[in-house]
């Protein structure tokens, strides 16, 4: 199974050398990148790969994807810098025309997100944390009861970094759950923070997928804590950002690091009639999460909850594809 890491990677190489035209790159690209492009044919391989094996193929498979998208863009710009100079140079430039007034920026629609959620939340007492976003296996999946053999481990759901001859290998971190870890660790309760961050995972991007997006998650640890202050806070949360007819259903569900558990769905209606929307998952602190940093389950209680925050930017702003965030194009950004 390795050994198809190798052949595919020496016939996209063939290829790629005989590719003259922007026709042929496009092509090169629908065959080896595109959805349903060689690359992810062999990924979906992973189920077919003996278990000694998966580690590596996934690694490979994603170094692949990496070299092969960065050959891509590589072909293209040197295809472009084939282009007449006068293409490449545009329009001349009429010097006698009045100069263009200066244009004021303004934050990206993320942080104009981020700095309203931190200030809801920080009506309520919490505070800021942050931690590394590369981060080890025990932060990442040990301490947030994230066993050996969990499929949230998988290579093909995590961007894994070059061990360096160590056991475990560190990651881009694929939650900001992370960060709660870190603070109890260092803080004797009460506690109650918010980490906002961007987090990784090795998804195709779509419309409402990237590959890198953000989170905010939420912890409060004291005694006595139960579900209804989780929803409590959840609630407010829902008035202050999408306004006092706003409501809330939690889904019982499934995580690791709490119990119960449970999606969180907001109901809002901004001018198109009111709609349930998932936003993230929610639920009390497991007691083996405490066991790891060293809490008395007996004795304190918790709640925790993580929410996306390009999401709440989406559905509050109406914006339909995800990637429109990222591709900082003027035109879209002055509209907010």
């Amino acid at each position: 199974m390795l050994d198809r890491i190798t052949q595919l990677e020496q016939e996209a190489a063939s290829d790629l050398a005989g590719v003259d035209t922007s026709d042929q790159l496009e092509a090169f690209r629908i065959k080896y990148l595109g959805s349903k492009g060689a690359l992810k044919a062999l990924m979906g391989l992973m189920k077919e790969v003996p278990r000694e094996q998966k580690r590596d193929f996934g690694q490979g498979a994603n170094a692949l994807k990496q070299r092969l998208q960065a050959s891509f863009e590589e072909k293209k710009s040197s295809l472009n810098g084939d282009a007449p100079d006068a293409a490449r140079r545009g329009p001349a430039l009429d010097l006698t025309e009045p100069g263009a007034p200066p244009v004021l920026g303004r934050s990206h629609i993320i942080s104009q997100t981020t700095d309203e959620l931190v200030e809801v939340f920080a009506r309520m007492g919490f505070d800021v944390a942050t931690g590394p976003e590369v981060e080890d296996d025990y932060h990442n999946f040990v301490a947030l009861n994230i066993p050996e053999h969990h499929p949230a481990r998988d290579p093909l759901d995590n961007f894994y970094l070059d061990a360096g001859g160590a056991a475990k290998p560190s990651l881009l971190r694929s939650q900001t759950s992370t960060v709660q870890i870190r603070v109890m660790e260092q803080t004797r309760p009460p506690v109650r923070v918010i980490s906002i961050g961007r987090v990784y995972r090795p998804d195709e991007h779509d419309a409402t997928h990237f590959s890198m997006f953000h989170q905010i998650e939420g912890l409060y640890v004291d005694r006595r804590v139960t579900m209804v202050d989780l929803k409590t806070t959840l609630i407010q949360f829902a008035h202050a950002m999408f306004g006092p007819d706003a409501d809330i259903m939690l889904v019982p569900s499934y995580f690791p690091f709490t119990e119960p558990s449970a999606e969180l769905y907001v109901k809002i209606d901004l001018g198109k009639g009111a709609e349930w929307m998932e936003i993230g998952g929610c639920g009390m602190v497991d007691p083996a999460v405490f066991e790891h940093v060293g809490y008395d389950p007996e004795e304190w209680t918790g709640f925790a909850f993580g929410l996306g925050v390009e999401r709440l930017a989406m559905r509050k702003c109406d914006i339909p594809d995800i990637r429109w965030l990222f591709e900082n194009d003027i035109r879209f950004l002055r509209q907010f």
